[in-house]
Formats: structure tokens, C-alpha cells, sequence
């Protein structure tokens, strides 16, 4: 199941007896299990029939023992363990023998987060056949974009592909970050307008001018004049654009320019698939292959890798600041 089929269910009150929701990403766990902290009972019930308690303070023994309880004003109880990751998992016996029979009117919510449930655990195999089991994969920085899309597509929303790769690109994989910018955007933005480049600098504060994508895009037409500008912006404005964030976008963007180079089908939508990005970025990376052949693109790659072991203080004098290592680094791109 995905996490929206998931959703509907529980807004329709199409409960499971048992949810382990486990993963490195956090977002889609917090997700489902506030649906259920908020959509099942009402404020009236929820005093006596939910619980909200902590893998850290608490054990099977008790989680079982609530468990088997019915509920007093409502049709469900509901039973939600945050950071489950802290049970003593290895005392689960008693988890096992009470899946096997679980009581009809109990919601149990595992909230597991940070770190996969050990699959070779034979109650995992029992709470995926009773219960529903949903893994939470972090996601990529090169399907960022995309979910982005797909989050305002879902809200009836439009976003311009640019936007959404700035957003990307500034924003990183923290995808509850990026979710609350989207919620800022969609109360800020008319819905019959689609999100633009302009909207992002309004309404979340990166420079439409001046960004790591914009940057990217100066170097991919070698316009040395709009990168030193942009890497001028970036050294007085440390904060916002720290050399890590700035140093592995470049080295996604010419891995792309790499990989572009090898494609067998060049057409717009296979380059696209291919490369994980938007068939409207598929020109600009036809674009950079043509003014950085693949040697060059070898080299670029390499010292992408060499200024980031630099701006981590590696074979680099103590002098040295981080906004004169991004002009080094931009100006041997460029020659």
C-alpha cells in the first residue's frame, strides 16, 4: 500500500489492528501516525481511549496488557508508540503471541523511525500479514524535484520545473522541510497561478538570481561573468549557501553531463528518464555535454572531489576561505 492509499483509509476509518511504520525518513512515519493520533477519535474520546507513549519508557509487557483493553466511549482504542526504535525489540515475545490474536478494536502504532525493522525478525513477518507495514526510504536528492511535483499535482497545484529544482536543490532531502515550504507556497499563491521562480524568492528566500541552480546553469554555458557573480553572492551570504551544498550539487549536475554523454537514446524523454530530472532541463544538459567534452567532464568531476576534501580542511593552507576555494574551483571548471 502506498502512503496516500493508506491516508484514505484511515480518514474512511478503514483501520489495521497493527502499523509498524519503519524507515530512515522520518516524514512519511510522522505522516501516517498523526492521522491516526488526529482523524480517528474525537478531542472527547481521545482522553479515554488513546495512548501516546514512548519506546524508551515503556515495554511489551504493558504495551500488551493495554493492548487487550476494549475501548470505553469509542469504537477503536488507539495505542501509539513514538520512537519504537528504542523498544527492547529482543523481548518481543509477548508482541508475537498477541499478533497472533489481536484484539479487533485496538489501533497498536509502531512509530519506528531513523533505522529499518530487522526483516528477519519472526514478528515482522506476522505484523505484515495482520497489520499493514510501510517502509519509509529516504529519498534521493535527485527525486526531490520530482516529488515536488507530485505533492502540489495531488493538491491540484502547478509548479514551473525550474521552481521546483530550485526548491530541490536548496532544500535538500529533509522532505518535512520541503513539505511545509509547499503548505507556505500553496496559502501564498493563487491556486489558478502556477508556482514560479519568483513565487520560491517571495515566499521562501532564495534568490531566484542567485542559487546553486542558477549556478550550475552559468557553467553549463560557460558564462564565466553570471558564475563569479553567483559565487561572489554565495561568499557573502555563507549561511544560505555553504560550500557542501553548493560543491555536491555541482558534482550531481556533471555526474549528469557524464552519464548525458554515454546515453545510447538522446531523445528528450529517454535523456530525461535517464538522467532523473525534467524533460524541460534535457537542452541545458545537451548544452554542457557539447561545451565540456567527456575528458573534461572527467577532470571537472575530479576536482569536485579534490576543493570538497579542501573545504573540509584537507591538503589546504589554514588561510584559506571558503568563498576564494569556490572561486578556484569555478575558474578551473571554466579553463
Amino acid at each position: 500500500m502506498n502512503t496516500q492509499s493508506i491516508l484514505t483509509d484511515i480518514k474512511k476509518k478503514k483501520l489495521s489492528p497493527v502499523y509498524l511504520l519503519h524507515g530512515e525518513e522520518p516524514y512519511f512515519i510522522d505522516l501516517i501516525s498523526d492521522a491516526i493520533e488526529h482523524q480517528v477519535l474525537d478531542e472527547a474520546q481521545k482522553g479515554f481511549d488513546q495512548s501516546v507513549v514512548y519506546g524508551k519508557e515503556t515495554d511489551f509487557s504493558t504495551l500488551i496488557s493495554m493492548a487487550k483493553r476494549y475501548p470505553m466511549m469509542s469504537d477503536y482504542q488507539v495505542i501509539i508508540v513514538k520512537e519504537a526504535q528504542n523498544l527492547k525489540w529482543k523481548d518481543d515475545e509477548l508482541l508475537q503471541k498477541y499478533l497472533e490474536h489481536p484484539t479487533p478494536t485496538t489501533v497498536l502504532v509502531f512509530a519506528h523511525k531513523y533505522s529499518k525493522f530487522d526483516k528477519r525478525k519472526k514478528s515482522y513477518k506476522t505484523l505484515d500479514k495482520v497489520g499493514v507495514v510501510v517502509e519509509s526510504n529516504k529519498l534521493y536528492e535527485d527525486k526531490v524535484s520530482g516529488w515536488i511535483n507530485e505533492q502540489l499535482s495531488a493538491a491540484g497545484r502547478k509548479i514551473h520545473p525550474q521552481a521546483a529544482a530550485m526548491m530541490a536543490d536548496y532544500l535538500g532531502t529533509d522532505l518535512s522541510k520541503v513539505a511545509n515550504e509547499l503548505e507556505k507556497l500553496m496559502l501564498n499563491v493563487s491556486a489558478e497561478q502556477e508556482i514560479s521562480a519568483a513565487d520560491i524568492e517571495r515566499n521562501i528566500g532564495i534568490s531566484k538570481d542567485f542559487n546553486v541552480f542558477e549556478l550550475n546553469t552559468a557553467l553549463s554555458k560557460r558564462n564565466s561573468l553570471k558564475a563569479f557573480q553567483i559565487v561572489n553572492y554565495f561568499a557573502a551570504n555563507p549561511k544560505s549557501n555553504p560550500i557542501p551544498v553548493v560543491i555536491g550539487s555541482l558534482g550531481t549536475y556533471f555526474t549528469k553531463i557524464l552519464k548525458y554523454h554515454y546515453l545510447p537514446d538522446k531523445t528528450s524523454a529517454a535523456a530525461a528518464k535517464a538522467l532523473g530530472v525534467h524533460p524541460f532541463f534535457v537542452k541545458e544538459y545537451e548544452y554542457a555535454a557539447r561545451n565540456f567534452n567527456r575528458r573534461k567532464t572527467f577532470d571537472i568531476i575530479h576536482l569536485i572531489k579534490e576543493y570538497d576534501l579542501k573545504s573540509k580542511g584537507m591538503n589546504v593552507g589554514p588561510m584559506t576561505n571558503h568563498g576564494d576555494l569556490m572561486s578556484e574551483l569555478i575558474y578551473k571548471i571554466l579553463n
